[in-house]
């Protein structure tokens, strides 16, 4: 199993870089080549919203990104540093609930993208994962591999 491991501030100019390496990476992986758009589309919008979670939240930690070659799949985790709050466990974690909005409705805009980020990614992406903890966030994304195919 090979792993990709990148970390980058919580930058918008640092997507793009994401994106780039993610798709390399997947190609290198024996994704197919029709689905490579669908993989940097995914995960740019996975740490777009990680970044600005991050941001909006102060947090300096860096955005993490694993990208992992299994035997039949290659798998995409992009890891946010932003404590679930209201206790949501990981198990229990649903899409786009960080917590409840205040009571004046002013997180009701960040919310809203927040549910539209993660819209996009479950358009994309068949098998996705979002879960959220005292420690922060994981949108885990998985595509399968194409079989290399044997010429005689």
């Amino acid at each position: 199993m090979a792993t990709v491991e990148l970390r980058f501030s919580a930058q918008p100019e640092h997507v793009r870089t994401a994106r780039l390496v993610a798709a390399a990476v997947a190609r290198r992986a024996g994704v197919d080549e029709a689905v490579l758009d669908e993989v940097r589309l995914a995960v740019g919008e996975a740490c777009s919203r990680a970044v600005g979670l991050h941001r909006s939240n102060g947090i300096s930690a860096p955005v993490r990104v694993v990208l992992t070659e299994e035997e039949k799949a290659f798998s995409i985790e992009v890891g946010d540093e932003v404590p679930a709050s209201g206790g949501v466990g990981a198990s229990g974690a649903v899409p786009g609930a960080r917590g409840a909005a205040d009571p004046d409705g002013s997180d009701i805009e960040s919310d809203g993208e927040d549910e539209m980020g993660l819209a996009v990614i479950s358009g994309l992406v068949d098998d996705v994962e979002v879960t959220s903890d005292e420690s922060g966030g994981v949108i885990r994304m998985t595509w399968p591999k194409t079989p290399a195919v044997v010429l005689p």
